[in-house]
């Protein structure tokens, strides 16, 4: 699809050009969709359009590090409420959740959008009549995307380590280890996605399914996994991310030192996701050997660098689609979830067997992790049907009921339908580790999951936290450096080599904004999320911040306090360094 593409003077603005480097006064040229001056006084040029940038800032476009549109993108191609975010660009195929490779077996080919939907919260019918599914190797899948999705940001994947086994193995991914000429076949669809323009290979050695199996990934061999780092390590650019558990099971440092020994000495880029930063963890004790690991990387001057979030986890509830019992070995609450409609819903919380059944998993079973381990501070804050109480606590609606928070929370969704969400309050923020990791140069910062978990939180404009507290409120970082963590930084180091800086020669991926007038918004409901049955189901967004200006390779995206509608993200493969 063709945009128009204005040439533009932006002029009179505050630069600050994601390298860290200093603000300074200047005006910016573009033509053709390339930053092609940077200097102040700059006079407009005939046919050019004039943007006033007085009392602003001028920045490369954001770049969201961490989220999961892969299927979102082909019903929602807005990316709403993205462009008001100054965001340009995003990366997805994370956690080793990826649309491609697929299966040749149907039954296999289903369990790839079945994974991705348990895991990410994202409704299963969308996948299956919003996408053509019209390639098998991730080359097919490129050539797909590009012809047939328009979207507001650039993107780019990584390449999913969970597809490539289910693709080589079927279902037999679940249940045992690869033999070689599996192995064979997973090198080879590895070597295409990479040749065809992905960012890498996601991993994931830390999930648990629905029904406590482990995700194909954690059942891969040593030899299974030397041999795709060794394809990795023949693609200069190309980055290896890993996800480990911080959470449940607490297996990280067992796993990122079996990645460490099986990387060896293959020149490889490595993204672990991710150094804990939540009070808990470091109570726990698991922040501390996984710090040790991260500054002796630095000091041996390992490729290595750390994930993590700067926006602590808000938990709201859904009884309808959430992973959140599942993933707390909490299953009994989660027999609710996945109960088929209303009324099988309401039959369990109902059954007095289901219910004492509940009590004992709720104070016996429940990860220690699990929020309704401490249900007291859990909010009752959205009923379907107006019944209420709405915006009590649940320790207290069960105190007034004499009851088990467990009981007292299913009389409440009895009540007020199981549409209804609670919330589960924030946890601690670690904001001495946060600091340290927002500075650190061996780190990967702005993950948000945006594009998931659409009825838990709205990652989308977390960026803007970065502005909002640590600059204005804080005063913990200075404008330059909360650019640099989102731009020029992330640029870098996914290989993004033409744009993430404002300098001549640059793509044009800018965004203007004013530090006064930008917030993260609150998150409100949409319903705009196809059901499968010719309605739609609700997502949490939230309105934009607003900047004032987003350009995508020159063309705006977000002006004048709304999205513009104009779609001319490409996608984004990486430029080796050099």
């Amino acid at each position: 699809m063709s945009h128009p593409i204005a040439d533009r003077l932006i002029r009179g603005g505050t630069v600050v050009d994601g390298t860290g480097a200093p603000a300074f006064l200047a005006d910016v040229r573009i033509r053709g969709g390339v930053i092609r001056e940077v200097a102040p006084g700059l006079e407009p040029l005939p046919g050019e359009r004039v943007d006033d940038a007085r009392g602003c800032f001028v920045a490369p476009g954001f770049i969201e590090s961490h989220t999961h549109f892969d299927g979102t993108m082909w019903w929602q191609p807005d990316l709403d409420p993205l462009p008001g975010y100054g965001v340009t660009t995003v990366v997805m195929g994370n956690c080793g959740f990826a649309l491609a490779p697929l299966p040749r077996d149907p039954e296999a080919r289903a369990e790839v959008v079945k994974i991705f939907s348990f895991f990410e919260d994202i409704p299963e019918r969308p996948f299956f009549e919003n996408l053509p599914w019209d390639w098998q190797s991730w080359s097919e899948y490129k050539a797909s995307l590009t012809a047939k999705v328009s979207v507001p940001t650039h993107y780019a994947s990584f390449v999913g380590h969970i597809a490539i086994r289910l693709a080589a193995m079927g279902m037999d991914a679940w249940s045992r280890a690869a033999t070689a000429d599996e192995i064979a076949r997973m090198a080879r669809d590895l070597e295409d996605a990479l040749a065809a323009g992905a960012l890498g290979l996601s991993t994931n050695l830390m999930d648990h399914d629905g029904s406590d199996r482990p995700v194909p990934t954690l059942l891969a061999c040593d030899a299974e996994l030397r041999a795709l780092f060794e394809v990795l390590a023949r693609h200069r650019g190309a980055t290896l991310q890993v996800v480990i558990d911080t959470v449940m099971r607490m297996t990280a440092v067992g796993a990122l030192a079996r990645v460490e020994r099986l990387i060896g000495a293959l020149p490889i880029r490595l993204q672990w996701a991710g150094l804990p930063t939540l009070r808990w963890q470091k109570e726990h004790g698991i922040q501390k050997p996984l710090l040790e690991m991260h500054e002796r990387y630095a000091r041996e001057g390992r490729d290595f660098w750390t994930g993590y979030a700067h926006v602590p986890v808000t938990t709201v509830v859904s009884f309808d689609r959430s992973l959140l019992f599942a993933q707390s070995n909490e299953y009994v609450w989660h027999e609710v979830v996945t109960a088929a409609g209303a009324d099988a819903k309401c039959a369990l919380l109902r059954s007095p067997d289901w219910r004492a059944r509940a009590r004992h998993s709720w104070d016996e079973l429940a990860l220690p992790t699990c929020p309704f381990r401490r249900p007291r501070p859990i909010l009752l804050d959205h009923s379907e049907n107006g019944t209420g109480p709405v915006g009590v606590l649940l320790g207290e609606y069960a105190d007034s009921k004499g009851l088990h928070p467990s009981d007292a929370l299913a009389e409440w969704l009895l009540a007020n339908g199981v549409e209804s969400t609670v919330t589960a309050p924030d946890w601690d923020r670690d904001d001495a580790m946060v600091s340290r990791l927002l500075k650190d140069p061996r780190s990967v910062g702005n993950i948000s999951d945006a594009g998931a978990h659409g009825q838990m939180f709205c990652g989308a404009g977390d960026n803007i936290v970065l502005f909002t507290q640590f600059v204005r409120e804080r005063g913990e970082l200075s404008v330059e450096e909360a650019v640099h963590v989102q731009t020029g930084k992330l640029a870098r180091f996914f290989g993004f080599a033409d744009r993430g800086e404002i300098a001549p020669g640059k793509r044009a991926d800018l965004t203007v904004f004013a530090l006064d007038e930008v917030e993260r918004r609150p998150k409100r409901k949409v319903h705009d999320v196809p059901d499968g049955n010719g309605g739609t189901t609700w997502r949490w967004t939230r309105d934009a911040a607003p900047v004032r200006l987003t350009l995508v390779d020159g063309v705006a995206t977000f002006e004048a306090g709304r999205a513009t509608g104009a779609r001319p993200g490409t996608l984004l493969a990486p430029q080796p360094a050099g």
